[in-house]
């Protein structure tokens, strides 16, 4: 990406830190918030590097400075002094991508090329739907550089198609600042419709304009396929279904009926097209897909149904630490609600995506409510990110997902 001239460069931004954040970052902690600074030379501007430096005046790392954030840098490189230059960015996405070479074929045209920071890219993400690339920034530092970041992309990846999505917080400030907003194409023509990708020979279509995430969970996809080798002669339900991708493997691994829950009748309408996609697949043609629009929570509690295969899958129940321990005992309930509607050798498949949360809580959350029911259960395993989402410190650590088995 491109650097100022030396004429007009300005005295390198030099941060100093607390003997904490220090030792934090030696060890891979990628954030430095406002209140770890001890000493800056002078103001620094949105985006700009900023060489953190040690009590004896030593190269710690380099990184993004946003004034107005309390995150006030996102470290890019530690180690040895570099120069941050377009070599360096170039060589910085092959590695993302390099990461990822090994991990899919031909039928499988959606997977995450970098998360975030966990590929070395602070607040950054980047997903592949088939031809279509989605970025999608979560800080502002980014912002700056967007015009590179675009000619870097495409120069690297030769996308038919770049479409930018942004975090809330920052849609403001990049509208009136930089003239771009969430949903706009940075490269190729606008997706007229959603982007059909593939994921494990399955087509699902993506929303990458106005959908949550980047247009789809991407980070379930192994889940779901495990799923589908749980599901020969189930009735399944999948609970907080969104597009129905639970639901569909399922239906491809066999299922007799397959239920999508939702209280979104547009996740819902998703779910079903993405059955008409696969309809072509005898297993999927030949199972029964229905759909049901309500709560969850009130859905499990008034229904008389049971199922032989359930998917706990919803959305995030603790955006902050201070929902912490509400989150642990909603997840315990719907557990609770779940299992009352489980025929006996059922399997309940169960998944947090709340970072607040860690897994040994979710998991004991659950495990307390098979307890609870006094029913035997045995434990099959316990999952958490896919390779293509890696987790490299405490707080990337998101996604957990248990599987029980209830025996009488």
């Amino acid at each position: 990406m491109s650097q100022p001239s030396p004429s007009n460069r300005p005295v390198q931004l030099r941060l100093r830190v607390t003997a904490a954040a220090e030792n934090a970052i030696r060890a891979g902690h990628p954030w430095v918030f406002s209140d770890s600074l001890r000493e800056q030379n002078r103001p620094g501007a949105l985006g700009e590097l900023a060489v953190i430096y040690d009590k004896r005046d030593r190269f710690l790392a380099i990184g993004q400075f946003d004034p107005d954030s309390p995150l006030r840098v996102r470290v890019l490189h530690t180690g040895k002094p570099v120069k941050i230059d377009a070599p360096w960015w170039q060589a910085h996405l092959a590695a993302a991508v390099a990461r990822r070479r090994s991990l899919f074929d031909e039928q499988t045209t959606g997977y995450r090329i970098i998360n975030g920071e966990n590929d070395g890219w602070p607040g950054l993400v980047l997903d592949r739907y088939s031809d279509t690339l989605v970025m999608k920034l979560y800080t502002a530092a980014w912002l700056p550089r967007l015009a590179d970041l675009v000619t870097l992309l495409k120069e690297s990846l030769a996308p038919g198609c770049l479409i930018l999505r942004l975090s809330r917080n920052i849609q403001e400030l990049a509208q009136s600042a930089f003239q771009v907003a969430d949903g706009q194409t940075l490269h190729g023509e606008p997706p007229a419709a959603p982007v059909v990708f593939l994921e494990n020979g399955l087509r699902f279509e993506a929303d990458v304009v106005r959908g949550q995430k980047t247009g789809f969970f991407l980070d379930q996809r192994e889940n779901r396929h495990l799923v589908s080798t749980l599901a020969a002669g189930t009735e399944m339900l999948n609970a907080f279904s969104f597009s129905g991708g639970f639901a569909l493997y399922a239906a491809r691994g066999g299922a007799t009926s397959v239920t999508d829950l939702d209280i979104s009748t547009h996740a819902l309408d998703s779910a079903k097209r993405n059955f008409a996609l696969n309809a072509d697949h005898p297993a999927v043609a030949a199972c029964g897909h229905q759909t049901e629009q309500g709560d969850t929570f009130a859905w499990l509690d008034q229904t008389s149904r049971r199922f032989d295969l359930m998917v706990l899958d919803p959305p995030s129940m603790a955006r902050r630490e201070i929902e912490r321990a509400t989150a642990i005992r909603a997840y315990a309930r719907l557990a609770s609600l779940g299992l009352a509607r489980l025929r006996k050798n059922g399997m309940l498949v169960a998944a947090s995506c709340s970072a607040h949360v860690s897994a040994e809580e979710f998991f004991e959350a659950v495990r307390g409510a098979v307890r609870q029911s006094q029913r035997r259960f045995v434990e099959w395993r316990t999952t958490a990110h896919p390779p293509d989402h890696p987790a490299n410190f405490p707080e990337a650590h998101y996604l957990k997902c248990i599987y029980i088995r209830v025996e009488e």
